[in-house]
């Protein structure tokens, strides 16, 4: 036997052999990659100061992390946020655009979409079952992150009791970039069928600009005469785009 080989049956007895050690020593270590360093850095970041501390592309790479757990996510999170924008638009992206991403795929996509699910849902919880013009804020964000980022045009109805309270949130067509067709009577209809007593209307422009059109307004005039002789208001129409957004109460056009 050599000087340097490990006698194997001395593995099996009460103590180690007198060369494991040297074996050990000369055998290849494995290190890390070079960005677990880093995610540490970003988690205890996290942990210490909030999410105010990160940047987009940061709180994006602490996110994928859970999706790519061995590989380097900051490229991915860069690239995201290069096709898209913002973090807000990142999420409200279709799966389909998010999976062309290099390093996303499928899966990625879909995962994002989840967390872009569960945020929607924790903004419309805060606005259900409560005086929405009195979270008047609360609506907007919710209307932003559900439908500010689609690629198509919503047309989307909130239905609400004598109490402003939210009954329902129903999205009542889908059109194309530039058009959603709406039909008055069916929400009206509809909002007989929930015994609301007022709605707000809210459409998304896919352009970004919230400006509304004189198609919008005098579609907004037509429902609201409809709606009026059988009690049901219409408190609002909000035009929201991730520009901004505009309500036509507001800018008084109807």
């Amino acid at each position: 036997m050599q000087p340097d080989e490990i006698d194997e049956r001395g593995l099996f007895a009460e103590g180690p052999p007198a060369n494991l050690d040297k074996a050990v020593r000369k055998a290849p270590q494995l290190e890390k990659p070079h960005f677990h360093g880093h995610r540490d850095r970003l988690r205890e970041r996290m942990r210490a100061s909030g999410p105010a501390a990160l940047a987009d592309y940061e709180l994006l790479e602490l996110l994928l992390f859970r999706f790519v757990p061995r590989a380097d996510t900051k490229p991915r999170a860069k690239a995201l946020l290069d096709r898209f924008g913002t973090l807000a638009e990142v999420l409200g992206a279709p799966t389909h655009l998010l999976a062309e991403v290099k390093g996303i795929g499928p899966s990625v996509a879909f995962d994002l979409k989840l967390v872009a699910a569960a945020a929607e849902r924790m903004l419309q919880s805060q606005i259900r079952g409560r005086q929405v013009l009195s979270s008047w804020t609360q609506v907007i964000d919710y209307c932003r992150a559900a439908m500010a980022f689609e690629p198509r045009e919503q047309f989307r109805v909130l239905f609400l009791d004598k109490k402003n309270a939210l009954i329902a949130d129903e999205v009542q067509q889908v059109g194309t970039v530039d058009h959603t067709p709406v039909y008055p009577r069916e929400v009206v209809r509809r909002a007989l069928e929930l015994s609301a007593t007022a709605i707000i209307l809210v459409h998304n422009h896919p352009s970004g600009d919230p400006t509304p059109s004189k198609a919008d307004i005098d579609m907004t005039r037509l429902i609201a005469e409809t709606a009026k002789p059988l009690g049901i208001a219409v408190h609002d129409h909000l035009i929201v785009g991730k520009n901004g957004h505009a309500s036509m109460k507001g800018l008084r056009l109807f």
